[in-house]
C-alpha cells in the first residue's frame, strides 16, 4: 500500500509485547497486530513511546520492525520510531525499516544534549539526507526536554524527504499556529498524540491521530475519527465523550508518572491481547492495583460498546 499525501486516519502507537526477560513476545505481537488491523485503522506506529523504545534492546527492536512489516504485509503504512541519541543508531533503524517493507521514519530530537533550533534543523537535514524512507518530525517535549518550533517546522517541511509531524506537546495553541502556519504544503502531514484532543485538532487542519487507546479499543478512534471527517455532531459528542472517559480512568489509575503506559498495558491484558510486562525502569502496577483497575476497565469496556452500538442504530 502506497503511503498517502498526507496521511491521514488513525495510526495506532503500537505497544511492544514482551516477556519477563523482555524478550519479545511473539504471539501477542501477532494477536495485537491483527485485532488492530481488523478493526480499520489507516496505518501502525512502531517504536514510539507507547511501544517503550527506549527501554527495548537493539535486537528485539529490530526483531520488531520485522516481525511487524512481516505480519503487515503491506496492508496498512507501517511507520518505524527511529528516535536515538546517536545518529548512527537510527540510521541502522532507518534501514532496517526500508529492508522490511515499512513505509515511513519518525524521529523525535535526541534528547540528553541541549540543543538548540538551528543545531536541531541542521540534525534533522541529515538525517533526512541519509534515510531513504519519508521523515516524520515527533514533537514531544515532555520526553525530550526539546520543543520542535513551528518555524522550525516550517523551514524543515522544505526538504523533500520530510514528510510530517506528529505532535504529541498537548499544546492546542502549538498545534493551531503549526497548522495554520502550513497551510499552503497540504501535503504534509499533522497528526496529534494525545487522543484527547482527536477532534480539536482535527477541526483546526489535523489529518487524525496517533492515539494509544487505538492499541485497546481501534473501532471507538476510527469511528471518531470519521464521524469527525462527515462532521455528523451526535456521533462526535458520544464517541469524543466515551474517549475522555477511558483516558480519566484507565490512564490515571495510579500516582505513577508512567500510569498511562502501566493502565494500557494492564487492560490489554485483562482483554487477552498480551502481558502486562514493561520494560525496565518502568514495573507494572502491583496485584492489588490490577484488581482495581480491572474493575474500571469493565466499567470502560461496556461504555465503548454502548457507544459504539448507538452508532449503529
Amino acid at each position: 500500500m502506497p503511503l498517502p499525501k498526507p496521511i491521514r486516519g488513525i495510526i495506532p502507537p503500537m505497544i511492544t509485547p514482551i516477556h519477563e526477560d523482555f524478550t519479545l513476545d511473539y504471539p501477542s505481537l501477532i494477536k495485537t497486530i491483527e485485532y488492530i488491523i481488523s478493526n480499520g485503522v489507516h496505518g501502525l506506529f512502531i517504536l514510539g513511546t507507547t511501544g517503550e523504545f527506549s527501554s527495548l534492546s537493539s535486537d528485539v527492536k529490530n526483531e520488531l520492525i520485522s516481525m511487524t512489516c512481516a505480519k503487515v504485509d503491506g496492508r496498512i503504512p507501517v511507520l518505524v520510531g527511529i528516535t536515538d541519541c546517536s545518529f548512527n543508531e537510527s540510521l541502522n533503524l532507518a534501514v532496517k525499516a526500508k529492508d522490511s517493507g515499512a513505509k515511513a521514519v519518525v524521529a523525535a530530537p535526541p534528547f540528553y544534549m541541549n540543543l538548540d533550533q538551528k543545531e536541531l534543523i541542521n540534525y534533522y537535514e541529515k538525517l533526512a539526507d541519509r534515510v531513504e524512507l519519508p521523515l516524520l518530525l515527533y514533537n514531544i517535549p515532555s520526553h525530550t526536554g526539546l520543543k520542535i518550533d513551528p518555524d522550525s517546522v516550517l523551514t524543515l517541511s522544505g526538504h523533500p524527504n520530510i514528510i510530517g509531524i506528529k505532535d504529541s506537546s498537548g499544546d492546542l495553541s502549538y498545534f493551531e499556529f503549526l497548522t495554520a502556519l502550513l497551510t499552503e504544503k497540504p501535503d504534509f502531514t499533522i497528526l496529534v498524540g494525545p487522543e484527547e484532543y482527536l477532534v480539536e485538532t482535527m477541526n483546526m487542519g489535523g489529518h487524525g491521530g496517533v492515539c494509544g487507546g487505538a492499541n485497546l479499543f481501534p473501532e471507538l478512534y476510527v469511528k471518531l475519527y470519521e464521524a469527525v471527517r462527515s462532521k455528523n455532531a451526535d456521533r462526535i459528542e458520544t464517541l469524543e465523550v466515551t474517549v475522555l472517559f477511558l483516558s480519566k480512568n484507565l490512564y490515571s489509575h495510579g500516582n505513577y508518572q508512567s500510569d498511562y503506559l502501566k493502565g494500557l498495558k494492564a487492560s490489554m491484558s485483562f482483554s487477552g491481547l498480551c502481558k502486562d510486562i514493561l520494560a525496565l525502569p518502568l514495573f507494572a502496577y502491583t496485584d492489588e492495583e490490577k484488581e482495581s483497575l480491572r474493575k474500571k476497565y469493565n466499567v470502560v469496556e461496556s461504555r465503548v460498546k454502548t457507544s459504539l452500538y448507538k452508532q449503529t442504530e
